[in-house]
């Protein structure tokens, strides 16, 4: 009898441990490192590399040959984005390489940031 309540306590105690740390196999973020930030905070893990191809100030879209979109597990393509602000847009002209982010919301792709590639 001892036994098993010896084993039981050291069960528990494994259990409190890893919920303390919050590595519950319900947490989403216990299997996926974090992306590394840059010097100005924000995470470079997700800026893919893209040529500006055609730019519609109008309807608030780009269209970008793109390499591959790791966060959206696309393979490289050109494709049409509609951007998150028009401001993205401001500055950009056919032809310029660029570094952009791009989510899927509402069923659409959206670019919600770009800059010149260095």
């Amino acid at each position: 009898m001892k036994k098993r309540f010896v084993v039981l306590a050291l069960a528990l105690g494994i259990i409190q441990g890893a919920f303390a740390q919050g590595n519950t196999p319900t947490e989403h973020s216990a299997h996926h490192p974090v992306p590394v930030a840059s010097a100005a905070g924000a995470p470079e893990a997700h800026l893919t590399d893209a040529e500006v191809r055609r730019i519609d100030k109008a309807a608030s879209k780009i269209t970008l040959r793109h390499g591959e979109i790791k966060n959206l597990d696309m393979p490289p393509m050109t494709m049409v984005f509609q951007v998150k602000e028009p401001a993205l847009l401001e500055g950009l002209n056919t032809g310029d390489k660029v570094k952009f982010r791009a989510v899927k919301e509402g069923g659409q792709y959206r670019v919600t940031e770009i800059k010149p590639a260095p």
